[in-house]
């Protein structure tokens, strides 16, 4: 399950927030350019915004990717797709950054990833460890402009634990692992920090002192140990439960933080992190007040909002989600949306973000893909547009593991930091995941026009999956339409970021209303997915700006 929750609790005393500070003025279009190029090099905070290594300000916008926690050992739905394919997909749909949860167990000697296909996909993942198929993604996603946040979620695969440890998993092991990521990817700025435990909820306290259940101070430990490997990484920190008495969700409660704040040993590193829900996880006082949704911006500034809102520090709600099945819950993720603040007129001085979850195998949030671990649930995606926020140059790294990173991974944490880590996701092409399926074709209008090039991501049988990249020439474009004629008998039959259309051989595909704009030299992508029954060459594309 995406958290392991309360039930209903009484909510006393709210009150609201100082009001927030004054904001920077909204980037105009000239200004475009230099938002989308933000998030180079690794980050740090100042006040409530995070902040790149040229001090543009970022905004974390994406999913949760989980699957590294549970019995299987890896991100969930490779049994039927390839991995390049469902972050170019997430790319594709505006995300910009990939929450990943792991337990422990990930490390133990002898660990393996389990439930992954190898036919036509994923076949550069076949042999390596949990360990090695996390380097792969991590490579992958910061090639192409992505971002990872490492989430150690649980001590282990059985289930969420109250505290950072457990009789099986101690607070030795937990640092241990912790800084064998942070010494995995020293040198790689795709992975921009940590969130070092899911959820801590009673009986853990924020600031009562006692170090076996003081999660603040907890934090503190495990923040210093981490950067005293890698002082680079950004240390996220979770609320708690319950404190003062007043109760909220598991991981939720950030009340005490601005008393009690988490104080590292490098200056500029902490970003706290909240969860909320709604009712398809669990029944809270709230939904019922006769108040709703009025009542919700003030329960979001008491328990976390304040700590942005006041400029103390950033916030990033590391889970939200929602079956969307009950109106309630939607009237609740529009409010949450309009709380967290649009990119349009904020920019990065806003609340940072990953939804619960990618993955559709939720039960009580289901997720952005479908059933089918292809179709994208245009409804709940379709509430996120106003938040989301253009991704990051690439960051070129081919792998996981940098260079002398095998002798920071402590005992226990086994299958090499530095074998087979660097192959696979050179250059950031999707290579490899099926045969003569690399090779793109582009068209268009000349320079200041733009390109389009397709690549083949899956293909299987009885059909195929594929990505088109979209890419503006020297001066910016506002809408575009890509059109390309099948050479055989292929059929389109379900797209994403793009309305796509055929009749007979020939397709066009054009943009929606959130991904036209492209600034010069930018990019954007969409995917579709279609019937086919033998191999075939990519056609050619022709691309018209608008």
């Amino acid at each position: 399950m995406a958290a392991l929750l309360l039930t209903a609790l009484a909510l006393t005393g709210q009150s609201r927030a100082a009001a927030a500070p004054a904001r920077a003025a909204a980037p105009d279009a000239a200004g475009a350019a230099a938002v989308a190029a933000a998030g180079t090099g690794y980050w740090h905070t100042s006040g409530r915004d995070i902040l790149d290594s040229a001090n543009q300000p970022v905004r974390i916008a994406g999913v949760n990717w989980f699957g590294f926690e549970t019995s299987n050992n890896v991100v969930h739905g490779l049994w039927s797709r390839d991995y390049k394919s469902m972050i170019d997909q997430m790319k594709s749909l505006g995300y910009n950054t990939i929450r990943l949860p792991y337990s422990d167990d990930i490390f133990k000697p002898g660990a393996t990833a389990n439930s992954i296909t190898f036919y036509n996909m994923n076949q550069d993942l076949q042999g390596l460890s949990p360990l090695q198929i996390m380097d792969k993604i991590v490579g992958y996603a910061g090639s192409i402009g992505l971002r990872v946040i490492l989430d150690r979620h649980r001590p282990d695969a059985s289930g969420q634990s109250a505290l950072w440890y457990t009789s099986s998993v101690p607070e030795s092991t937990w640092l241990t692992d912790l800084k064998a990521l942070a010494a995995r990817y020293q040198n790689n700025t795709a992975v921009v920090g940590i969130d070092l435990h899911n959820e801590p909820h009673d009986p853990a306290c924020w600031g009562c002192g006692d170090t076996s259940v003081d999660w603040r101070l907890a934090a503190q430990r495990a923040g210093n140990a981490v950067l005293g490997v890698n002082p680079n990484l950004l240390i996220f920190v979770e609320g708690i439960q319950t404190f003062n008495g007043v109760s909220g969700w598991w991981g939720g409660n950030l009340m005490g933080a601005g008393q009690y704040p988490v104080q590292l040993s490098v200056a500029n590193r902490v970003v706290y992190s909240a969860h909320d829900y709604a009712t398809s996880v669990a029944q809270q006082s709230w939904f019922t007040d006769p108040s709703f949704p009025a009542n919700m911006p003030g329960i979001w500034d008491k328990y976390w909002g304040y700590l942005f809102k006041q400029n103390i520090a950033p916030v990033w709600v590391g889970e939200f989600g929602t079956t969307l099945q009950s109106t309630v819950d939607q009237t609740w993720l529009k409010a949450l949306v309009s709380y967290l603040l649009p990119t349009s007129g904020n920019g990065g001085d806003s609340f940072s973000w990953t939804f619960w979850s990618w993955n559709p195998d939720s039960g009580d949030t289901g997720g952005i893909l479908k059933d089918d671990w292809q179709t994208v649930d245009t409804v709940k995606d379709g509430y996120l547009t106003s938040i989301k926020a253009p991704t990051f140059g690439g960051t070129g790294s081919t792998g996981g593991t940098s260079a002398g990173t095998t002798s920071g991974t402590s005992a226990g944490t086994t299958s090499g930091t530095s074998s087979g880590t660097s192959s696979g996701t050179s250059s950031g092409t999707s290579t490899g995941t099926s045969t003569g399926t690399s090779s793109g074709t582009t068209g268009g209008t000349g320079g200041s026009g733009c390109t389009a090039s397709l690549h083949i991501d899956n293909q299987w049988n009885a059909g195929f999956t594929a990505t088109v990249t979209v890419t503006a020439g020297s001066t910016a474009i506002n809408g575009w339409k890509v059109a390309w004629t099948w050479p055989g008998s292929q059929q389109e039959t379900s797209a994403w970021s793009a309305t796509v259309q055929q009749s007979g051989a020939s397709v066009t595909a054009t943009n929606l209303s959130y991904n036209g704009a492209v600034a010069a030299a930018g990019s954007t992508s969409f995917g579709f997915q279609g019937t086919a029954s033998s191999a075939f060459t990519v056609p050619a594309l022709t691309c018209t700006a608008s």
